[in-house]
C-alpha cells in the first residue's frame, strides 16, 4: 500500500514541475512583449539591473521547477520497480577477511581466485592486441596502435623521469603493476570484492616494491654501498634507516589496502542507507569509486615506487 501512495505522490510531483515550468515559459514569452515596450521608459543602468535581477530568479524557479521532475521521476523508478519485483531487505556484512571457497581440495581465498581473474583477462588482452593490432605493426601508427604506443611510451618516459637510469624492466614492471592494480578495481563493478581490498594483495606489491629498492640500490651501488647509503651521513642513524626501509612495505600496504576497502564500504554503505531505494546513486557514486579513485591510487602507489627506488640509486 505505501509503494501505491508513493507512486501517487511521485505522479504529482512530475506533474507539479512539469506545469510549473511550463507557466514559467509561458510567462517568459509575456515578460519579453512587455519588455520591448517599456525599454524606451528605462534608462540604461536601470535596465540591466532590473534584467540581470529577472533572470536570477528566473533561474531559481526554473531550477526548482527542474528539481521537482527529477525527484519525482527517482521516486516514481523505484516504486515501480519494488512494485514489479518487491522490496529486497539490504543489511551490512563486512568482513576484514575475504571468504574461502575449496577448489580441487585447496583452501583459496577469493582474493586469489579474483586475482587470478584479473590477470586471465589481461593476459588474454595482450595476447589478442599481439594477434590483431601488432601482427602488422605500421611505421606510422593510428588508431588503437597509436593510442597503445603513447600509453607505453607516456609510462617510459615517466618511469625515467622518477627512477633514472632503471631501465626497460622497470617500466614494464610499472606498466603491469598498474594495469593489474586497475583491473582488480574494475572487479568491484560485478560486485565482487576486489583483490586490492585484501591486505594480503597489497602487502605482496609492497614487498616486491621493498625488492626492487634493495635489488636496484645493490646493481647501483654494490651489497657494501648499499650498506654504506644507509649509514649515511653518520653511523647512527644506521638502524633508523633499516626500520624506515622495513616500513616502506608496510606503509604502501596499508594506504593501498584502505583506500580500497573504505571505497568498497562506501559503496557498500550507500546500498543500505538507500535500500529499495538503491537505483543509480550507488552506480554514480561507483564511477568514482571504481573507476577515477582506483586510477588515483594506482598513480600514488607507482609514483612511490619510483620514488623509493629512485633513492636507493642515487
Amino acid at each position: 500500500m505505501t509503494n501505491w501512495i508513493l507512486l501517487g505522490i511521485s505522479v504529482l510531483l512530475i506533474a507539479a514541475g512539469y506545469l510549473w515550468r511550463r507557466n514559467m515559459l509561458q510567462s517568459d514569452e509575456k515578460t519579453s512583449q512587455r519588455g520591448a515596450e517599456t525599454v524606451q521608459k528605462l534608462t540604461e543602468n536601470n535596465q540591466q539591473q532590473a534584467e540581470g535581477s529577472q533572470k536570477k530568479v528566473d533561474k531559481l524557479k526554473k531550477l526548482g521547477a527542474t528539481g521537482l521532475i527529477v525527484v519525482g521521476g527517482y521516486l516514481f523508478l523505484t516504486r515501480v520497480i519494488n512494485i514489479i519485483f518487491g522490496a529486497e531487505q539490504t543489511s551490512l556484512d563486512f568482513s576484514l577477511w575475504p571468504e574461502r571457497v575449496t577448489v580441487l581440495g585447496f583452501s583459496l581465498s577469493y582474493t586469489i581466485i579474483f586475482t587470478w581473474v584479473a590477470m586471465a583477462i589481461l593476459i588474454i588482452g595482450a595476447i589478442i592486441i599481439r594477434l590483431t593490432i601488432f601482427r602488422h605493426p605500421k611505421d606510422m601508427p593510428g588508431g588503437a596502435q597509436n593510442v597503445i604506443e603513447l600509453i607505453v611510451e607516456y609510462v617510459g618516459k615517466y618511469t625515467n623521469a622518477q627512477a633514472h637510469g632503471t631501465g626497460e624492466f622497470l617500466c614494464s614492471y610499472i606498466l603491469t603493476i598498474g594495469s593489474l592494480l586497475i583491473m582488480s578495481a574494475f572487479l568491484e563493478l560485478f560486485r565482487v570484492r576486489p583483490p586490492t581490498a585484501d591486505i594480503t594483495m597489497t602487502f605482496s606489491l609492497a614487498f616486491m616494491t621493498f625488492i626492487f629498492i634493495n635489488a636496484y640500490g645493490i646493481k647501483k651501488k654494490g651489497f657494501r654501498g648499499r650498506l654504506k647509503s644507509l649509514a649515511s651521513p653518520t653511523p647512527l642513524v644506521f638502524p633508523f634507516r633499516v626500520i624506515s626501509d622495513f616500513a616502506i612495505p608496510v606503509s604502501l600496504a596499508c594506504r593501498l589496502f584502505g583506500n580500497m576497502l573504505g571505497g568498497m564500504i562506501v559503496i557498500d554503505l550507500l546500498y543500505t542507507a538507500l535500500g529499495s531505494n538503491a537505483v543509480a546513486i550507488p552506480s554514480v557514486a561507483g564511477l568514482y569509486f571504481n573507476a577515477f579513485h582506483p586510477l588515483i591510487q594506482t598513480y600514488i602507489f607507482v609514483t612511490l615506487t619510483l620514488t623509493f627506488i629512485n633513492e636507493a640509486i642515487e
